[in-house]
Order: structure tokens, then C-alpha cells, then sequence
């Protein structure tokens, strides 16, 4: 093989290696950007029209009664809050308080799912109060990385102890006069119960969303969720009882600038429940061969 010859063959293999390179990595890159643009188009923020969700939680039979909160472990909470009751149970007149409503998912009237869309961070931020030793409110919804401002308004020390299942557990100690807390919850979770460590009685729940599409029934049964775009939607009601609560679901409509109507009852005369608190999924993995 003559020099000349051999010039050329290096040129050619030189040629023939970029060409290959351009061939696995231009594609590639271009694939790349393409996904993320589709993503941030699919995220966006829902501007079409909107209803509401409203409708009232019930119990049917004869509700089971608050039992009074032995406080001496702490004369504090006696001197504040005499009369202390727990608050699992709060029924008056058939109508059931602190239930935790929230649309699960559903199809919005432009052919996308609720889950399709974004929704900005709240820049206010969500109060949780200890005051008499217990909760106040004792049940509530954040949304996704939105501020929790915890305060003690005890002339005692509390311990605030979420216990998570999706995100991190934490545990913090507050005295009588110290500034509030502030967390927040990076991952959806329905719900979160809360604990003190101090006064094990004090008990809450936090209803982690990705979307403000939710609420919590009232002392008379009713609620409402604002600003829901028109659709079709999976609602799911959870009260406190029994060793994770109680669930209902239901299926409702919001027409535009409409109203969807969506009355819940729990008792003995309803059909049966399940638990709600979040539960892991199961997990499959491949079986390995001998």
C-alpha cells in the first residue's frame, strides 16, 4: 500500500467516526429538549371556567359520644381548659365537623386530567395553634410547600411530632413564649396525623395537596371547594374514627360557573367504609432464578 493510499483510508475511517457521532448524539439532544418543552406545556395553570363543589357530611344513628381529657399530668392545661374533650368525635344535630374533602382526580371539560395542571405555592401560610393543649384546627389542608406556622399560645410546653409516611418525620419541642415553627411538606399526603409527645391526647390531621381543590366540614356539616375547574371528578370525604378513619367517595359533576352537589353520610346505616391515612403502594419486583 502506497503512501497516498494510506492517507486516504485514514481521511475515510476519520470521516465515517465523526459522521457516526453526529448520527448518536445530534438526534439525541434534539429528542431531549422536545420532552421537556411537551412536560412544561402539560404543567401549566388551568385559566378556563370554574364551579364549585359544596354539600354536607352527615351521620346517620346514634353517634358515638367525646370522653372528657384527664389533664392532671399537667395543671396547666386543667386551669386553661377545664372542660377538656377530645376531638375525634365532633356531631351536632346529625352533622359531622372536621371532615377532610378533596378531589382525588377526575378529567377536566378540556379533555385533560385534573393532575395535568399546575398550581402555584400560596404564599400565605397555614396556622396551627396549641391553645387549652389541644389542636386548633383539628383537622386542616396545605398544599404542596406551603408554609405551616406552628404556635403555642400555652403557658406550657408542647412537642410537636408529625408522623408522616411520604415525607420526612420530624419532632420538635416548643415552650410557652418561643416564635412559631415553620414547615413544609414537599410530597402529597392524605393525611398526616400529629401528635404531641407532651400531652398525648392532643391529636390533628394535615391534608398535603397537590392542588387548593379541598376543604373541611364545618361545625353544622358543610363545606365548600372554590375555583374548581368544570369536569368530572372523583370526591373523597375522611373523617377521624376507628384505627386509619373513615372514607367515602363519590362521583360528581362541576359545570361551569355551576355548582356540583356532593352530600356525604357515615354512621351504622351507611354502606360500608375503608381506610383512608396514606398507605404505601405494592411494591413488585422481579423474581431472581436459581
Amino acid at each position: 500500500m502506497n503512501k497516498q493510499t494510506k492517507v486516504w483510508l485514514v481521511l475515510s475511517i476519520a470521516l465515517s467516526m465523526l459522521a457516526l457521532g453526529s448520527a448518536c448524539g445530534g438526534p439525541a439532544n434534539n429528542n431531549t429538549s422536545g420532552t421537556n418543552a411537551n412536560a412544561t406545556a402539560e404543567a401549566g395553570p388551568y385559566s378556563g371556567p370554574t364551579g364549585t363543589i359544596s354539600g354536607v357530611i352527615s351521620y346517620n344513628g346514634t353517634p358515638p359520644a367525646p370522653k372528657k381529657i384527664d389533664t392532671s399530668a399537667d395543671a396547666v392545661c386543667g386551669q386553661k381548659n377545664p372542660n377538656l374533650m377530645t376531638d375525634d368525635v365532633i356531631i351536632k344535630d346529625g352533622k359531622v365537623a372536621n371532615t377532610f374533602v378533596y378531589i382525588k382526580e377526575g378529567n377536566v371539560e378540556a379533555g385533560k386530567k385534573i393532575a395535568d395542571y399546575s398550581w402555584p405555592t400560596p404564599s400565605t401560610a397555614v396556622q396551627l395553634d396549641q391553645n387549652g393543649c389541644h389542636y386548633e384546627p383539628h383537622v386542616l389542608g396545605i398544599q404542596v410547600n406551603q408554609k405551616l406556622s406552628i404556635t403555642n399560645s400555652d403557658a406550657t410546653q408542647h412537642n410537636i411530632h408529625p408522623t408522616p409516611k411520604l415525607n420526612p418525620e420530624w419532632n420538635q419541642t416548643q415552650a410557652n413564649g418561643a416564635p412559631p415553627i415553620e414547615k413544609t411538606f414537599a410530597r402529597p399526603e392524605v393525611l398526616i396525623p400529629v401528635k404531641c409527645n407532651q400531652h398525648p391526647w392532643m391529636k390533628a390531621y394535615i391534608g398535603v395537596m397537590r392542588h387548593p381543590l379541598y376543604a373541611v366540614s364545618k361545625e353544622d356539616g358543610t363545606f365548600e371547594i372554590k375555583g374548581v375547574p368544570a369536569g368530572s371528578y372523583t370526591v373523597v370525604a375522611w373523617r377521624e374514627g376507628g384505627a386509619n378513619g373513615e372514607e367515602k367517595t363519590m362521583q360528581v359533576t362541576v359545570p361551569a360557573n355551576g355548582n356540583g352537589k356532593a352530600d356525604f353520610a357515615f354512621g351504622a346505616a351507611t354502606t360500608s367504609t375503608k381506610p383512608s391515612l396514606q398507605m404505601m403502594p405494592a411494591l413488585e419486583f422481579p423474581m431472581l432464578h436459581k
